[in-house]
């Protein structure tokens, strides 16, 4: 099961500083926004010359956007339809106020040598400040990090209460690959 929240994934929100942070470390390449929403993302990554993938169910909130290095893939990624890169490998991936675990995997593979993950979503606890509420949207404490190693190696990890854009509970880090 998975989670988006309207309310914090607009166009209108700037990046998120954890991401902001992070895919300043990986040098202009390809880049992967993965339930990109609005692309306020993968504007980001599109104004650090990174050629960007973003993917969504809903992609009217990407094609103003468009442009050469913008290609836009409308994919239900949880309806069980095969994983939209295919065998393609990125060397960024972003995925922000998104939770589908089956994903997990799909996403590590997708990673180029030294490539880097920034990933930021909604964590237990959460609850007390509204949706999501359900426990099947919202990561356990450690999960996050559990999840990705020991594929990768950790660069940063949070588990803890945000104010900003809103009140919540998040995980959130950002990992590397192994060099080839």
């Amino acid at each position: 099961m998975s989670m988006r929240t309207p309310s914090v994934q607009g166009a209108s929100l700037p990046p998120s500083p954890w991401v902001r942070r992070f895919a300043a470390l990986c040098r202009p390449g390809t880049a992967l926004d993965l339930a990109a929403g609005g692309g306020r993302h993968t504007r980001l990554l599109l104004e650090a010359g990174h050629k960007v993938i973003a993917v969504d169910r809903d992609v009217a909130g990407l094609v103003p956007l468009t442009g050469p290095r913008l290609e836009i893939l409308q994919a239900d990624l949880e309806d069980g339809s095969p994983w939209p890169l295919g065998t393609r490998r990125v060397d960024l991936i972003v995925v922000t106020n998104y939770l589908h675990r089956p994903l997990f995997a799909p996403l590590i593979a997708a990673l180029a040598p030294s490539g880097l993950l920034v990933y930021e979503t909604f964590a237990a606890g959460n609850e007390r400040f509204g949706k999501p509420s359900n426990p099947d949207f919202l990561l356990q404490p450690g999960e996050l990090l559990d999840r990705v190693r020991p594929q990768l190696r950790v660069l940063a990890y949070e588990d803890l209460e945000v104010a900003e854009p809103r009140p919540a509970m998040v995980q959130r880090i950002a990992a590397r690959a192994t060099a080839a």
